[in-house]
């Protein structure tokens, strides 16, 4: 890039960012409140100037301030979006979830007592069968060869243990 003459009229990009910079920090500091934030968008205007021509800036204050103030609208725009989406994924996401009260809690703990109640009374490896396949999901051939005997006595296991659970939870 060819260097130009320095000129009151039209100043160099390095004489801007000097006589600019801490004033572009003070300005977007008062309305951000944030340091990294303000030296991001003072950052983003001079990566912004640094493609304009300055012989063509009539006020080079006017225009650089303008630049600062439109990024700053740009900036609230993307977090009004960005704050629009959470609210809805938010409002969607607490209307999808079924708020836990500390009744239901109990009623829980009490059919989950009563499950464990049941499988405990179930012959040792009919329950051992039943946890395997329905909890660890082993599949019935695999059960059948770890106890050495044939998938139809597996299925007959877990068909006394269902029909065990069901009424005892029946019952409940």
């Amino acid at each position: 890039m060819p260097s130009r003459s320095a000129t009151p009229s039209h100043p160099t990009f390095e004489q801007l960012n000097r006589r600019f910079r801490p004033a572009l920090m003070a300005f977007f500091l008062r309305r951000l409140g944030h340091h990294a934030e303000a030296e991001d968008l003072t950052q983003e205007v001079f990566v912004r100037l640094a493609s304009v021509d300055t012989d063509r800036m009539d006020s080079s204050e006017a225009y650089i301030f303008r630049m600062a103030a439109n990024l700053l609208r740009d900036r609230s725009r993307r977090e009004k979006v960005r704050f629009d989406y959470r609210a809805t994924a938010q409002a969607e996401e607490d209307a999808n979830l079924d708020l836990l009260d500390p009744s239901r809690v109990a009623a829980s703990r009490q059919s989950l007592e009563g499950v464990a109640t049941a499988l405990r009374e179930l012959p040792e490896d009919t329950r051992i069968m039943f946890v395997l396949y329905r909890l660890e999901h082993l599949d019935r051939r695999d059960i059948a060869a770890a106890f050495e005997t044939s998938a139809s006595t597996v299925d007959r296991h877990l068909a006394r243990a269902m029909a065990h659970l069901a009424r005892r939870m029946g019952d409940a």
